[in-house]
């Protein structure tokens, strides 16, 4: 299953009839804690529920897509009252929030089949920025705001109905909430500063109505609201391990306000450092890194997932070149040439041409990463071409 592809919904629709996931089964406190030992109530995602599917070349943005969906999946099961199918469920509430605008072409063309809708819908939710060279510059790509959708997805079910001032008043609780949490700091740090960055960029609405902590209070109702609430405002709270006097209490105080167990906020604090410690190298919001530095590992792992995913095609491709193959052949022994180094760029962006995937090298800048492709192509290519390779 390739959540960047069309059909993956479908897809994951017939393995979800087929097979028994265990965590549809869980209570929703359990379920919860699955989707945040994952990430994706982080907005990181490092990995798919429950290791419900193989996730093992999935980038961030597909994991993100693919946990949303089965979030999805998870909320109308607990809370299915309707004869409604799962995905028309999903598209229902997506239009009654207009996350979903009809545009001149799907006038023009009619409106695209339910499942490619949904395909089009989470792809537009989970994406901050939907432009190759923003998402190669910035730390932060996915929506991290997204279990907010799943909240008030819980809600439609449960009520039959949802307006867009519902989110609005969400999304107006978290703000002041992690806010309140943040100004109880004595010193601020570049991971808070990061922190209201991601999730200001993760916002729906950009104007929300001024309110204060107890009325916010007031409109938290469902525990899983409540859980998310306090995992949010121990995230604002945490800064390199440690979270100071003012702060746990501020913690503690939000708990009693939310009538959750001391327990509860306890376990939201210990899950958070277990989470960063383990995965740092993975959460963009503690990375250390600079702006070239991000944009090469962003763009070296982009072009390692599209390389094996159509490394078949790719070879058969070079293959019919004898030219590009001798010249590949001849990088893996050494150093290609200034006018070398050009024949293979303009003989791969020839073949790049041929094969969609590839496609997103031909954009602006997409050239940059033409270099990147032919460090790697050695390693795709079968041993009998690389004198250097050692058998295992």
């Amino acid at each position: 299953m390739n959540p960047s592809s069309k059909g993956w919904i479908k897809k994951l629709i017939k393995v979800l009839g087929k097979e028994s996931i265990d965590w549809t089964q869980k209570s929703p406190a359990q379920f919860y804690d699955e989707l945040r030992t994952c990430g994706f109530i982080y907005g990181s995602n490092i990995e798919v529920i429950n290791n419900s599917f193989d996730f093992y070349d999935y980038t961030e943005e597909e994991l993100c897509k693919i946990n949303l969906a089965l979030s999805f999946y998870y909320i109308y099961k607990d809370n299915h009252i309707t004869d409604t199918s799962f995905l028309d469920s999903v598209i229902q509430f997506y239009k009654e929030i207009d996350a979903h605008k009809p545009t001149f072409f799907t006038e023009l063309l009619g409106e695209l089949k339910s499942h490619a809708l949904l395909e089009h819908i989470l792809h537009k939710r989970v994406l901050i920025e939907d432009k190759f060279i923003g998402k190669s510059f910035n730390y932060f790509v996915t929506n991290a705001l997204l279990f907010t959708d799943v909240l008030a997805y819980q809600h439609f079910l449960k009520r039959g109905k949802i307006t867009n001032s519902h989110l609005q008043h969400l999304e107006a609780v978290i703000e002041s909430i992690v806010l309140k949490v943040l100004d109880s700091k004595v010193k601020k740090s570049k991971y808070d500063d990061t922190l209201i960055d991601l999730l200001e960029r993760s916002l729906r609405f950009q104007n929300h109505p001024t309110i204060s902590l107890e009325e916010g209070i007031t409109f938290i109702n469902e525990d899983l609201e409540k859980y998310y609430i306090m995992d949010l405002a121990c995230m604002a709270a945490w800064t390199d391990m440690v979270v100071e006097k003012t702060e746990q209490d501020i913690l503690q105080q939000l708990g009693t306000q939310l009538n959750l167990p001391n327990d509860r906020v306890e376990n939201s604090l210990s899950a958070l450092t277990y989470f960063y410690q383990s995965h740092k190298e993975k959460i963009g919001l503690l990375s250390s890194k600079n702006i070239v530095q991000t944009f090469y590992s962003n763009s070296s792992k982009l072009v390692n997932l599209l390389l094996k995913r159509n490394s078949k095609r790719l070879l058969k491709e070079v293959s019919q070149s004898k030219d590009l193959m001798k010249l590949i052949t001849k990088s893996t022994v050494r150093d290609l040439t200034e006018e070398e180094q050009k024949r293979v760029n303009h003989q791969l962006m020839d073949i790049i041409k041929t094969i969609p995937s590839l496609a997103i090298f031909l954009l602006p800048g997409g050239s940059l990463l033409l270099p990147l492709i032919v460090k790697i192509i050695p390693q795709l290519l079968p041993s009998a071409f690389d004198d250097n390779r050692i058998e295992e």
